[in-house]
């Protein structure tokens, strides 16, 4: 591979834009100043902003692909689509599902990881229950949410050979409070959500390790005043907590009163899209449940229960720039640094700094995506 450098462009080094030349070398950066003379491959980014690649750690698919029922193949079609969003690592969420189905999701994405991929880098798995709630489940399938069951999630964890790296978990539900403490040492980041906990409970199980609150303010039971519930524990702690960013899930007023309580360092910002992403409205399908999407909304078709969504990162992003009012510089973490931060590989993900990988986007005057580097390989092909 030949050392390509990237000129004239204004790199996003500690949360500010500034010009840099950046130098890739067998994948990893390596920062010039602009005055260096530079000998190789030469990309100019004639003024455009560099910043690093956006991290998904909340998506279902895209494209026609639903995760749950993915070939390895299926899965290389969702990475392309994301890395021309400037997606350039993610985690594939595993709907809650039969025990032999979800094994096969497990099993599709070894495969896929051990291939080299043209797309977006899939990091590992997120388990999205079954461990969960029944009064909010949201679109998961009743009859196949369970009880705590540490053996089940070792076993699972065991075939993901340790690839399994977060997990929404409901903490009211029988034997999950006590799960919590054990998952760090399967390696495994626990999220809560499709949760109808109380305060108490919640915060029981921030205490017992929960790092992160999943689709904050969706599938959970709402604040008030006497009874603070899930949503008041998350707010008040230092969890993460992920956001849809999409104008469906939460409105623009919430998501500025996020900002506000929690400050830009404990939001990640994910898509939790599911298979309808890139492609026109119409009939779909999430895991088990039929899905019809109207003006980009997804439904169950059964209740009408939103499920998922068809956002992407970059409209992500510049739907949160609108509804902050915020510079790019002050919205750039929670797609970048924070989950790179949440799921443990910010020393290698989620900035731009010496020796780290080499995932770049380019944006334009407009926010939006002009070109993506992968691993140091220019994304040649954007779906």
């Amino acid at each position: 591979m030949s050392d390509l450098f990237i000129v004239n462009g204004l790199v996003y080094l500690d949360r500010q834009f500034q010009p840099k030349t950046i130098h890739v070398r067998d994948g990893k950066l390596h920062l010039l100043e602009p005055e260096e003379a530079v000998t190789g491959d030469v990309y100019d980014a004639a003024g455009q902003r560099i910043v690093p690649g956006f991290i998904d750690i909340h998506t279902h698919g895209a494209v026609g692909v639903d995760v749950n029922g993915a070939s390895a193949e299926d899965l290389e079609k969702i990475g392309q689509f994301f890395a021309g969003n400037g997606t350039t690592a993610w985690l594939a969420s595993v709907l809650t599902d039969a025990e032999e189905q979800t094994r096969s999701a497990i099993s599709q994405c070894l495969v896929y990881q051990s291939r080299d991929s043209l797309g977006a880098q899939l990091l590992g798995i997120h388990l999205e229950g079954p461990f969960l709630a029944s009064q909010y489940k949201g679109a998961m399938p009743e009859g196949l949410l369970r009880k705590g069951d540490p053996a089940l999630l070792a076993s699972y964890q065991e075939l993901a050979r340790g690839n399994i790296r977060y997990i929404t978990l409901a903490p009211e539900a029988e034997g999950v409070l006590d799960m919590i403490p054990m998952l760090k040492g399967l390696g495994i980041v626990p999220a809560i959500g499709h949760s109808g906990a109380d305060y108490e409970t919640a915060m029981a199980a921030i205490r017992s390790g929960a790092m992160a609150c999943t689709h904050t303010f969706n599938a959970m039971a709402l604040l008030h005043q006497h009874r603070p519930a899930i949503l008041g524990a998350v707010l008040e702690s230092d969890v993460y907590c992920e956001m849809i960013c999409d104008g469906l899930h939460l409105h623009p007023g919430i998501v500025r009163l996020l900002w506000k309580v929690k400050g830009a360092e404990r939001l990640v910002a994910i898509t939790d899209s599911i298979m309808a992403a890139g492609l026109p409205d119409g009939n779909y399908h999430l895991g088990v449940n039929q899905v019809v999407v109207k003006d980009g909304d997804a439904k169950l078709a059964s209740d009408g229960t939103r499920a998922g969504s068809t956002l992407t990162q970059d409209r992500a992003l510049r739907n949160l720039l609108t509804f902050t009012g915020l510079p790019l510089e002050e919205v750039l973490p929670v797609l970048t640094e924070n989950p790179a931060r949440l799921i443990g590989v910010f020393d290698r993900k989620g900035s731009i700094a010496e020796g780290k990988d080499a995932d770049l986007v380019v944006l334009d005057g407009e926010c939006q995506v002009t070109e993506v580097f992968l691993r140091g390989q220019r994304l040649k092909k954007r779906l």
